[in-house]
C-alpha cells in the first residue's frame, strides 16, 4: 500500500449517541485539545478544524489550547501527565518522534505515555534553492557537495526541526556534507534564501509554492513518495536517485496513556467523520496538507517506526540541541 492511501478506519464500531460506564459518562464536561506548537502552525489548523465540528457530535465544548514551547515538549509533557478520561488530547505532528533523540531527559515517551488516536493528515515538504545556485537538480548537487563538502549551505528554522532532519537525512542518504545555518524561526530562514545568502532549504509546499510559481525559489525535489498535485512536474527524491528516501510529515491525534479503549474507537470515529469530508479536502489542501484517517493501531506503528528512523538520522549526524 502506498504511503498517501488513507489508512482503513476502525470498523465495526457501535454507532451509539454517546459512551457510558457504570462509572461516569463521558464526556460531562469540555474537551480540550491541546496543540504543542503556535496558531497557524499545521497542528493548530487540524486542532480548530476538528474542534469546531466535534463539539456537534460529542455534546460538549471543544476548545483548543495552544501550550507551546521547547519544540513541542512543554505541551506534549502536559498530555502526557493529564487525567486520561478522554477530555484532553493532543494535536501533534511527526516532531514528537523526533525530540527524543534531541533533548536529554525528555519527561515524556512519544511511544508509552500516550495512546494514539489516529492520523489526521500528511504534509509535504520541497526540497529548493535559490535560483542563482549552480547545481540545477539533485544529482548536481551531490555531485558539487561530494567535490567541495561544506562549502553548500542550507537553511532550516531551528537545530532538530523536521526541516533540518530531513536535510539531515538527505546527506545521510547521499553520503554528502552540507553547511547548515540555523535560524530561529522560519520567516528569516525563507528571507534569507530569496536574498541568496543561503543555499538550498526543505520547505512545506504552501510556502514554497508561491515562490517556485514567481521565479524566486527553484524545486529540486518533493521530499513525498509521489509527486505533489501542487507541483507535479517536480521529482520526487526517490526519482532523483535517492531510493526509498523520503520525508513525508504526518500529523496526528493522541490521547494520554490508559484512556479507556471505548473512548479511543468513540473519539476515533467521530474524527475520522470530519476527516473524510469535502470540506475537510478542501480546507486542509490550501495549507499543502492531505487529510488522512487510521486505526489507533497504526498510527502507533508509525509513531514507533518514525521514531527509530529519526534517532539514527540524530546519531549519524551528531546533531544535539543546545
Amino acid at each position: 500500500m502506498r504511503r498517501r492511501q488513507t489508512l482503513p478506519i476502525l470498523a465495526g464500531l457501535m454507532a451509539a449517541p454517546a459512551f457510558i460506564t457504570a462509572a461516569f459518562a463521558w464526556p460531562d464536561q469540555p474537551v480540550k485539545i491541546i496543540v504543542p506548537f503556535t496558531p497557524g502552525t499545521g497542528p493548530d489548523i487540524i486542532a480548530r478544524f476538528v474542534a469546531e465540528r466535534l463539539a456537534a457530535k460529542l455534546g460538549q465544548p471543544v476548545v483548543v489550547e495552544n501550550v507551546v514551547g521547547a519544540s513541542g515538549n512543554i505541551g506534549s509533557q502536559q498530555v502526557a501527565r493529564a487525567k486520561p478520561d478522554g477530555h484532553t488530547l493532543m494535536s501533534s505532528v511527526n516532531t514528537l518522534v523526533m525530540n527524543p533523540s534531541l533533548y536529554k531527559n525528555l519527561p515524556y515517551d512519544p511511544v508509552t505515555d500516550f495512546v494514539p488516536l489516529g492520523l489526521t493528515a500528511w504534509g509535504s515538504l520541497v526540497l529548493v534553492a535559490n535560483p542563482n545556485q549552480k547545481p540545477n537538480t539533485l544529482a548536481e548537487l551531490i555531485a558539487a557537495a561530494k567535490a567541495a563538502p561544506k562549502a553548500l549551505t542550507y537553511g532550516s528554522p531551528g537545530v532538530g526541526t523536521p526541516h533540518h532532519l530531513s536535510m539531515a537525512l538527505v546527506e545521510t542518504a547521499a553520503g554528502i556534507e552540507l553547511l547548515h545555518v540555523p535560524y530561529k524561526g522560519t520567516a528569516g530562514a525563507v528571507q534569507d534564501l530569496l536574498g541568496g545568502q543561503i543555499g538550498y532549504m526543505f520547505l512545506p509546499v504552501h510556502v514554497s509554492a508561491q515562490h517556485i510559481r514567481a521565479g524566486k525559489l527553484r524545486a529540486i525535489a518533493a521530499g513525498s513518495p509521489e509527486r505533489l498535485p501542487q507541483l507535479p512536474d517536480v521529482p520526487t527524491l526517490a526519482e532523483s536517485d535517492l531510493k526509498g528516501v523520503h520525508v513525508d510529515m504526518w500529523y496526528g491525534f493522541f490521547l494520554p496513556k490508559s484512556t479507556p479503549p471505548e473512548i479511543v474507537e468513540r473519539l476515533n470515529r467521530e474524527i475520522a467523520a470530519i476527516l473524510a469530508t469535502p470540506e475537510a479536502k478542501a480546507a486542509f489542501e490550501a495549507q499543502g496538507l492531505i487529510p488522512a484517517t487510521s486505526t489507533s493501531a497504526a498510527l502507533g506503528e508509525i509513531v514507533a517506526r518514525d521514531r527509530a528512523r529519526w534517532a539514527d538520522v540524530v546519531a549519524k549526524r551528531g546533531i544535539a540541541t543546545e
